[in-house]
């Protein structure tokens, strides 16, 4: 097991999560997009595409935004055809989707914390700044969902009102970043607990349903301060112009004759 803290160098801080963590992220986002084409009635080809946008497409976006080092899905010589696979597999076995009752909410959440695991540290190994390094975090995990509907004809879950999503992918990748970076966390550690904060802040929006504002309006509560503070100021004007205008004068030497 390996030590929860460490001092990390810059050479151990270039040093990439298993392989296997981006395999199990491919092949756990096909899974969710299988779900979605069983629901749709879709047919193999949609199986198979749906797997590949679901479990590929956010990588895809990541490597195209970063332009360093390899584009994933083509170096990797499992990345397609096991996303192909879990395609054709659920399409022609069908029967345990039908009966997986929530499964599709799960394998969801779980692929966006996988997705926001691998964005996050694949930027941190090329020496992206902060704010970079989240960001690839977030469009990893969210990308192919946001794909997945945009092909589907539908405006992407992260853009309506529902419950966090895209904040949550946030909150994995900021919960890795100042884990590895500031705590000098193993990332062994960092990564289960990005999982868990990611997971754990989704079912907990879904337990109370909390949900992202929408058509939010804060005109009016800026702008009916500010006129109270206008209309005291003229109010003060007012008065104060009155009192100068109206005092007695004293004191006033009388003109030489």
């Amino acid at each position: 097991m390996p030590e929860l803290f460490t001092t990390y160098s810059p050479e151990l801080m270039a040093v990439s999560l298993p392989t296997w963590i981006d395999l199990a992220s491919v092949v756990v986002g096909s899974a969710g997009g299988v779900m979605v084409a069983r629901s749709r009635h879709l047919d193999a080809v949609g199986f198979v595409g749906l797997a590949l946008l679901c479990g590929l497409g956010g990588g895809l976006i990541r490597d195209v935004m970063m332009q360093v080092g390899s584009v994933y899905m083509l170096d990797s010589p499992f990345a397609i055809p096991a996303s192909v696979a879990t395609g054709l597999v659920a399409f022609l076995f069908p029967q345990p989707l039908d009966r997986a009752g929530n499964l599709l909410e799960w394998l969801d959440i779980t692929a966006v914390a996988l997705f926001a695991l691998v964005g996050t540290d694949k930027a941190l190994v090329h020496g992206f700044l902060p704010a970079s390094c989240m960001l690839m975090g977030i469009m990893t995990g969210v990308g192919g969902g946001m794909l997945r509907d945009v092909f589907l004809g539908e405006v992407p879950r992260i853009f309506q009102k529902s419950n966090l999503y895209a904040l949550c992918a946030f909150a994995g990748s900021a919960a890795y970043w100042c884990a590895v970076v500031l705590g000098s966390m193993n990332k062994f550690w960092g990564a289960l607990l990005c999982i868990v904060v990611t997971m754990g802040l989704r079912r907990w929006s879904l337990r109370y349903n909390v949900q992202t504002p929408a058509d939010v309006d804060l005109g009016p509560r800026v702008a009916a301060p500010m006129r109270r503070v206008g209309r005291y100021v003229r109010v003060t004007r007012w008065r104060t112009s009155k009192y100068e205008k109206d005092r007695p004068v004293h004191n006033v030497t009388p003109p030489r004759k």
